[in-house]
């Protein structure tokens, strides 16, 4: 099975490999977009997916990343106490300008410039998950271990 990956989801296959991991990243057929299409579209549970969500920093405006498990949402309140700024939100353009890719397919790495990054605490209770590869229908499987190190990301409490 060679098939062809996008463009932006080459971009996070090369990415990998240039750091070391042998993750591969698969095209589905349908959306991943959401947790939720994620899970269906790959047979998993929504807690299993890594979301990747952008936010606004809004004293410093520049972009901060926060990956959290599919099932949860994230409360903002407890971001703020974590930094020394208030998040707020980041449209389509902020999203694209400073990370390379499109809303729904936002990858845990291989952005355009280097990005604080938040991890859910409740993505290190499970062997496997799954995150998006830079196309809304571009995933790859990973360990929270390996999140954690290739994203150089500070584990909290996100909920």
């Amino acid at each position: 099975m060679t098939s062809q990956l996008k463009d932006s989801a080459q971009q996070v296959q090369n990415k990998l490999i240039e750091l070391g991991y042998a993750n591969k990243v698969i095209e589905l057929p349908d959306s991943t977009r959401t947790a939720q299409e994620a899970a269906d579209t790959i047979g998993c549970e929504v807690a299993h997916i890594a979301k990747s969500i952008i936010f606004r920093l809004k004293n410093d405006d520049k972009p901060l990343l926060v990956i959290a498990s599919g099932v949860n949402r994230i409360n903002e309140k407890q971001i703020n106490t974590h930094l020394n700024d208030k998040l707020g939100k980041a449209d389509a353009d902020f999203v694209r300008e400073h990370t390379g890719f499109v809303i729904g397919g936002v990858p845990p790495l291989g952005h355009v410039e280097s990005i604080i990054t938040l991890i859910d605490e409740d993505l290190l209770q499970f062997r496997e998950i799954w995150a998006a590869a830079g196309h809304p229908r571009a995933v790859f499987q990973l360990t929270p271990e390996e999140l954690v190190q290739m994203t150089k990301g500070r584990v909290i409490c996100v909920k």
